[in-house]
Formats: structure tokens, C-alpha cells, sequence
């Protein structure tokens, strides 16, 4: 029988040169060498032997975990790049790992596109790289795959990373906005606006001075201690762009049900709500990188409360509303003053480049 001998070690190229240059997106050496001291470094850790043009699964392994596939992609522009609580690599595969979980899915396998500006400094694309890699390692998925290109000065602001992930849901798990009922319980993992607060001050337009730092979190770990003591979860989404008014509406028209949240419930930082007045901004619409919106049956509610507020990334949960049977996709609030405010969706963008 021939025996098809392995394929010779493969030697990893390394850049030289401060800068990334238009040379290192076109195919040649310069681009090898950049993805091998980059990105391979980082997210193999070693020289794998042989480099294909796509990841390889093995359908029996994926199949343990479950009995559907779900797949999620997203792209970032967060400026600035490195904020207080996280930068665009550890968002990026955050943001992605988040995006699996909520639908109930077991992330696995992620891959990473990067669109790089001329010019930009090997260093920091370094330290991206190193932070995805870390993130990557936290949550315990791997990226796989990828794909590098560079464009001329101006065509892109120094990176855009896009993420796909691919993750695997267990048998008899069904999440979904559609099927929150009347009665059902809102909550949060804690305490809003914290990422859209962050990256506006660290943009430092605003010249405030403040701590807040984002709430950039994988939250698959917490999801699964949810989904142990509330089995009949409905629905979970995470509350990003838009924040958590509009997950509501989304939430309450896609299940038919209006909602109605309190705001004396609804938890947020000191700094955040005074942020907020300065700026005019409503809190209920700022980002979130780490806070997920709940639907769960009413009887339900206190253990999914608990187990929440047990787990580090739940710290200030709360029960903040309950879905019902008034106009069809009306979300309203009931005030500290007393009275009742519409919570419309979101119309166009509060923030830019938020993730």
C-alpha cells in the first residue's frame, strides 16, 4: 500500500517593515509573510503543515453536539479602534460568539475577514490579532479560516474585521422572537448602556471625563446556566445596536404582544443615566456588548432571575417588564414619575460606528 508521506513543516514568514503596505494584499510573499507573523501566530500558534483555502469538519464531531447548525456573520468599523473594556478584535469575536448564543447554539468555529487601510501599523494589527486570539481562547472556539486584503489610504479607516461564526443547537432547544405569549417575564443580565457610553467618551469629542468602560463579553456560559433553570425560555437577544428599546419592539411585533417595561426597574449606572442628560441621549437606545434582552413564562421568571444574578456576567439582573395583551408591538414605560412613554424603535443611528 502507498503510504502518502506528510507534508514538510512550513516556515513562518515574518514583516520587517513598520507598515502595512498595498504589497501585502497582493498575493505574493509580502501578503504570506504578514498573514504568517500576524494572524497564523496568533490564531494557530504554531506553523500548521499545510495552508487549504477552507476550514474542514468533521460532520460525526459537530453531530455530538446537537441536530442543527446555526451561522451567524458580522462585520466591525468600531472607532476608536482600543477603547476602556475591549478594542475591535475582541468585539469582533465577542459580537459573534454572542450572536450564536442566543439563538441557543454551542459556538465552535469562527473565521476572520480583515480589510486593512495602507499605512496602518504592523503593531497594532499585532495586537488585534493577539486580542481576537485571546478572546477566541476565553470562549472556547477557534478561528479557523480567514481571508487578508489592503486597500489605498482613505479607503477604509485603518480596519474592518467581518466574523462568521458556525455553532450547533442541542435537540428539543427552540428560541425565538415569535413566540414570546402574554404574561411573560423581561429581563436583563445587568446594568445598560455601558459600551455605547464607553466608546463615545473614548472618542473624546465630548472632552467628559468618566470610567465607564464597555461591557464587551462572550455570554454562551451564562446563556447555558439560563437555559438549565428557566428550560422554557422563549426568546433571548442581544441588546447591541439599538440597545434595548429596540430589541423590544423587534421582540414585541414579531410575537404579536405589546410590552410594558418599568423604569425604576431598569438598571443602570450612575454615570450612564448623567451621562445621558448631558448629552440628551436616552439610555434605552445606547449599545450594549455584553447585555442580553429575556423572554421568559412568568412561573419561570424567579429561578431565571436567580441563576442570572449567580453567574459574574449577571450581576444586576432584573426583571424589568412583562410582555401583554394591549396593541400588538406597542412597547411602552411606565416612569418614576407615574406616567406612560411610547418606546419606539430606533430611527436611524444614536451613535456611529458603535461596534
Amino acid at each position: 500500500m502507498n503510504m502518502r508521506p506528510p507534508p514538510p513543516k512550513r516556515v513562518l514568514g515574518r514583516v520587517f517593515i513598520p507598515t502595512v503596505t498595498l504589497a501585502h494584499g497582493g498575493g505574493g510573499k509580502a501578503m504570506k509573510d504578514l498573514i504568517d507573523d500576524v494572524f497564523i501566530s496568533a490564531f494557530a500558534g504554531a506553523a500548521p503543515e499545510v495552508l487549504e483555502d477552507q476550514a474542514r469538519f468533521d460532520l460525526t464531531m459537530l453531530a455530538t453536539h446537537g441536530d442543527r447548525l446555526a451561522f451567524t456573520t458580522d462585520s466591525f468599523v468600531v472607532d476608536p479602534l482600543f477603547f476602556p473594556g475591549g478594542d475591535i478584535g475582541k468585539l469582533a469575536v465577542y459580537g459573534t460568539v454572542n450572536d450564536l448564543a442566543v439563538g441557543g447554539a454551542k459556538p465552535l468555529y469562527l473565521s476572520c475577514a480583515v480589510v486593512i487601510e495602507e499605512g496602518m501599523k504592523v503593531e497594532m494589527l499585532r495586537r488585534i490579532a493577539l486580542s481576537m486570539a485571546e478572546a477566541a481562547h476565553e470562549a472556547g472556539v477557534t478561528i479557523v479560516t480567514g481571508d487578508t486584503k489592503v486597500v489605498q489610504r482613505g479607503a477604509c479607516d485603518k480596519i474592518f474585521i467581518t466574523t462568521t461564526g458556525i455553532g450547533i443547537i442541542r435537540p428539543g432547544l427552540n428560541l425565538g422572537i415569535d413566540l414570546v405569549k402574554p404574561g411573560d417575564a423581561i429581563l436583563v443580565n445587568g446594568l445598560l448602556g455601558d459600551h455605547g457610553a464607553a466608546i463615545l467618551c473614548a472618542r473624546g469629542d465630548m472632552e467628559l471625563e468618566t470610567s465607564i468602560a464597555s461591557d464587551c463579553a462572550a455570554l454562551h456560559g451564562l446563556i447555558e446556566v439560563l437555559l438549565t433553570a428557566a428550560p422554557g425560555t422563549r426568546c433571548i437577544r442581544d441588546a447591541t445596536r439599538g440597545g434595548v428599546a429596540t430589541v423590544l419592539n423587534e421582540i414585541a411585533e414579531a410575537s404579536g404582544v405589546s410590552i410594558e417595561i418599568e423604569e425604576a426597574l431598569t438598571p443602570l449606572r450612575d454615570e450612564v443615566r448623567g451621562f445621558c442628560e448631558i448629552l440628551g441621549l436616552d439610555p434605552l437606545y445606547l449599545a450594549n456588548e455584553g447585555k442580553i434582552v429575556i423572554a421568559v413564562p412568568a412561573e419561570e421568571s424567579a429561578a431565571a432571575l436567580a441563576a442570572l444574578s449567580m453567574h459574574p456576567l449577571g450581576h444586576g439582573s432584573s426583571i424589568i417588564g412583562h410582555a401583554g395583551r394591549g396593541e400588538a408591538g406597542r412597547v411602552t414605560m411606565e416612569t418614576v414619575f407615574g406616567g406612560r412613554r411610547i418606546v419606539d424603535m430606533l430611527v436611524g443611528e444614536q451613535l456611529p460606528r458603535i461596534c
